[in-house]
């Protein structure tokens, strides 16, 4: 979960609970997963369901296929594609291991959950969502397609949405979150729906 930056020591060094064993059913047990969750929504799931259906949808082939269009896709383009998807990979990559014990793939902050004041989310307050977004519109460039447009807007509805719904929740756990909302780009800085301060 995204949080504020700092301005002193690092509060991020104070961990989050460590997540019990038991394997993949225990690290879904920490993060809040359960039956009755998936039933009523309590923690966003259906927030995630919905952009983990996108991003697989992300792996179709282009549609209209770009040799049936009456222009051939500019090979610059797909290498712009390609090179976004590179850079969206590593964006995220970096942003995970920025939240550390803090991660969870659901938008309600798990309790305890340490403030992360530093890296991306001093830029961004959902550097992941922004990856995504970013990953889309290569795969877009990469395949010319119309499908992986339509996606990426489906995407960019369904992160904005799942963004709000964490932020309600990081606003009641963090006192400090309504000033770092005030002054940092929510995921696409003056883009009205991907920022809002």
């Amino acid at each position: 979960m995204p949080t504020p930056p700092s301005n002193g020591p690092s509060e991020s060094a104070q961990a989050a609970p460590a997540a019990p064993g038991g394997g993949l059913v225990g690290l879904l047990q920490h993060w809040g997963f359960s039956l009755a969750g998936w039933r009523n929504n309590r923690r966003g799931e259906w927030w995630l369901l919905a952009q983990l259906l996108l991003l697989a949808a992300l792996l179709l082939p282009a549609r209209p296929p770009t040799v049936a269009l009456p222009l051939v896709w500019p090979l610059a383009l797909r290498l712009i594609g390609a090179a976004l998807v590179l850079l969206a990979l590593a964006s995220a990559v970096q942003s995970l291991l920025r939240l550390g014990s803090s991660l969870s793939p659901l938008p309600e902050p798990m309790d305890g959950a340490a403030l992360v004041r530093e890296g991306p989310y001093a830029r961004c307050r959902h550097p992941l969502y922004q990856a995504i977004l970013i990953g889309a519109l290569g795969m877009t460039l990469l395949l010319g397609s119309l499908l992986h447009l339509a996606l990426l807007l489906a995407l960019a509805a369904v992160m904005g949405g799942k963004a709000r719904r964490e932020e309600r929740a990081l606003m009641e756990l963090h006192p400090a979150y309504a000033s770092y909302r005030s002054t940092t780009a929510a995921i696409v800085p003056r883009l009205p729906w991907l920022d809002w301060r």
